[in-house]
């Protein structure tokens, strides 16, 4: 029988060019995204950190930092293929990954 919810990691790194408005703002965004569907158990701002290489921006720029986020979250596993989906289309997010926490 398949699990009805299970519990999700997502790690999210924004533009650091974004002001601290803006960064509030996504990170408040993708929470409600989850909270229409699932659980928030814990955000965690990691802040402004040296990227592992240098990632090109929409604007051709390279970018050698990323604002970090963390999020747990339980919910139905339909859920991280659409927050994956928001994540790919927001201005603003330079790289994302979801992993599911009890596989």
């Amino acid at each position: 029988m398949a699990k009805i919810n299970a519990t999700y990691e997502a790690v999210y790194i924004l533009d650091p060019a974004l002001d601290e408005e803006k960064i509030a703002a996504l990170v408040a965004r993708f929470k409600t995204v989850v909270e229409g569907n699932g659980t928030v158990s814990e955000i965690d701002e990691w802040g402004k950190r040296r990227l592992a290489y240098p990632i090109k921006n929409h604007m051709g720029k390279p970018v050698t930092e990323g604002y970090y986020v963390l999020m747990t979250f339980t919910a139905a596993a339909a859920l991280p293929a659409e927050l994956d989906r928001i994540f790919r289309i927001t201005e603003g997010v330079l790289r994302s990954m979801i992993v599911c926490k009890d596989q």
